[in-house]
């Protein structure tokens, strides 16, 4: 059975102070523990991660970063490696999301050189992807994805699929208040199954879950996560707020 998850990328949002009051809020709704097959994760910015960690160390929250560098150590200031994540206790990266493509000129070929830096260093990663608002009017949504999926991962072995969570993201519906119809989610991610059905087989394709990200909100999580291959959510906005997370949470 595929994992049921909801992942909140807090992106450059909440200070210390902020995000002490919120992972408390998340906690105590969130005490009762999650279904065996569900994870909740959330995804704080770099100043909070360790705090993060220690705080939901013995909760149902697992917490993420929000990019990680390819290199081991070296002369990258402002950047964070793989070890310096899991050494405080963070084990999932999120690589490829299109703010990260976007603002900050990641390819998919820097994206091989994360994704394999984070798997052999025993991270798990959330890979993103998703077609910008011109490829979707162009009807050239499928290629892109297809391109973006196999040149960063369709390299790897099939065991390695056991670390990687699949999200979609279509950019047009990222922070525009715009949100794919659950039937266009559910083409995507059908689709997307379908690429692994010939590249690694049925049985993983069938495990790996695959997440949709774009302004997922209380009011419309039921029906989107309703889809068969709709397997949770990359949360933005609605992660900031427990009350809207934990509601998502619930939906699914």
């Amino acid at each position: 059975m595929r994992q049921k998850i909801v992942a909140g990328n807090w992106k450059m949002n909440k200070n210390l102070d902020e995000a002490k009051v919120l992972i408390k809020e998340l906690k105590k709704e969130l005490k009762d523990g999650l279904r065996e097959d569900k994870r909740v994760v959330i995804a704080p910015s770099f100043v909070n991660l360790h705090y993060a960690a220690k705080k939901t160390k013995k909760s149902s929250i697992e917490v993420a970063a929000q990019n990680m560098h390819q290199a081991t150590s070296g002369a990258f200031t402002g950047e964070v490696s793989a070890d310096m994540l899991t050494n405080i206790g963070v084990n999932i990266v999120i690589l490829g999301h299109s703010e990260r493509r976007e603002y900050f000129g990641e390819t998919d070929e820097l994206l091989v050189e994360k994704v394999d830096a984070a798997l052999a260093n025993g991270l798990e990663v959330i890979f993103c992807f998703g077609e910008l608002l011109e490829d979707r009017k162009s009807g050239n949504h499928f290629t892109v994805v297809e391109s973006q999926v196999k040149k960063a991962l369709f390299h790897l072995k099939e065991e390695a699929f056991k670390n990687i969570i699949l999200a979609y993201e279509p950019v047009w519906a990222i922070g525009t208040g715009e949100t794919a119809t659950p039937e266009q989610a559910q083409e995507m991610h059908a689709f997307v199954r379908e690429l692994f059905v010939k590249e690694y087989g049925n049985k993983t394709a069938e495990a790996i879950s695959i997440l949709y990200g774009g302004s997922v909100k209380p009011s419309n999580a039921e029906e989107i996560f309703s889809k068969p291959d709709v397997d949770g959510g990359l949360i933005g906005g609605a992660a900031l707020k427990a009350e809207d997370f934990v509601s998502i949470i619930k939906s699914i």
